[in-house]
């Protein structure tokens, strides 16, 4: 990789990691390292950092920053021409980031809801114009059920009626939940649930539509409505009218789902929202195995002439695919493959990109 000798404006050549020590940010690191690069550590405790660099012999540097704005600015300074966004809050951290990189760099994240995903999106124009590619949503769940739809929809027109289910299986480390899942966590009872109808996003009960699936191996898994950004992936990729969307982290208790109302006027209130997201932040896991061997994308596509198809995509476990699939989309940035503009990663780079990360079609 270049040095920071470049012409001003142009990418440096380096790829950097946010959230370099979480557990993801981890795998991503030694995932890089494993094919001879050397990506810059970007996080808020310097220690830290540096201890994870000496773990694989790193020497490009680490970055201490706080916050989107401070990492946006030191962006800015050295332009990177990679940036992998791993520290959560994406609906504040996304846009600061990505404007950041641009022009000529490339960005990717983790956002998973229904309203940091089309937010990118929405940068689709000033992307493409800035000779950029951002890719949102790159993790198991987005990309999981979003293959799925477009390998079900391929020289077919756009069905009438979409349901997708993002189904991980997670083994569990002992910790604490830290600040970026509980803000995601919260945000999702305060938005409720939503999904398409007559092509655009409609509110609905969070846990809505419960389902228990039989999975192809023989398992089951439960699962509920939830505002997820699989919904606009899977809208987008099939062109389809109505579309619905559950996940496994969804709540599907009978009475969760109904105080989940109640707890959502709660946290409209901002000092209570605030107390919430510091409260679960602080709460610590067991360390437990993952409940079941595989995680599943699955969807079901209805077409107006009667026409029913349905498909899966198997992986491991959900964690270990979304450093993956987040991994293979920054090497291919990396590498010059990805075309200007903003998307979510099977858009960008088609359905087999989730092959490429370890998981397999089952298709009926």
């Amino acid at each position: 990789m270049r040095g920071h000798g470049m012409t001003e404006g142009t990418p440096s050549g380096e790829i950097w990691v946010l959230g370099a020590t979480g557990r993801i940010g981890r795998s991503v690191v030694t995932r890089l390292a494993g094919e001879g690069i050397d990506p810059v550590l970007v996080g808020r405790r310097r220690e830290s950092l540096v201890d994870l660099q000496a773990g694989y012999g790193g020497k490009t540097g680490v970055v201490v920053a706080d916050g989107g704005e401070s990492i946006a600015d030191a962006i800015r300074s050295r332009k990177p021409s990679v940036v992998i966004n791993l520290i959560g809050n994406y609906i504040e951290t996304a846009p600061a980031i990505a404007d950041a990189v641009m022009p000529g760099g490339h960005y990717t994240d983790l956002a998973s809801d229904a309203t940091a995903v089309p937010q990118l999106l929405d940068k689709h124009p000033e992307a493409a114009a800035a000779g950029s590619t951002l890719v949102t949503g790159a993790g198991f769940g987005v990309l999981a059920t979003e293959s799925v739809v477009a390998k079900l929809c391929a020289d077919r027109p756009a069905p009438r009626q979409v349901r997708v289910d993002a189904l991980a299986s997670v083994a569990m480390e002992a910790g604490v939940i830290g600040a970026p899942f509980a803000s995601a966590m919260v945000g999702t009872l305060l938005n409720g649930g939503l999904r398409y109808e007559n092509g655009q996003l409609v509110k609905t009960r969070l846990g809505a539509d419960p389902q228990r699936l039989t999975l192809p191996d023989g398992e089951t898994a439960k699962s509920g409505g939830i505002p997820m950004g699989e919904l606009v992936a899977a809208q987008r990729a099939s062109g389809a009218p109505s579309v619905s969307g559950t996940s496994g982290l969804a709540p599907t208790g009978t009475l969760v789902r109904a105080v989940l109302p109640l707890a959502a006027t709660l946290l409209s209130v901002p000092p209570l929202r605030r107390l919430a997201v510091r409260q679960m932040a602080k709460a610590t896991t067991k360390a437990a195995p993952r409940p079941r061997q595989h995680s599943w994308g699955h969807a079901v596509l209805t077409w107006p002439d009667g026409t029913v198809r349905e498909g899966w995509l198997r992986a491991d476990d959900g964690m270990d695919y979304t450093a993956a699939v987040i991994t293979e989309v920054a090497l291919r940035l990396a590498r010059g493959e990805g075309k200007p503009g903003a998307y979510t990663p099977a858009a960008a780079f088609g359905p087999d990109l989730a092959v490429s990360a370890g998981g397999t079609f089952v298709l009926n």
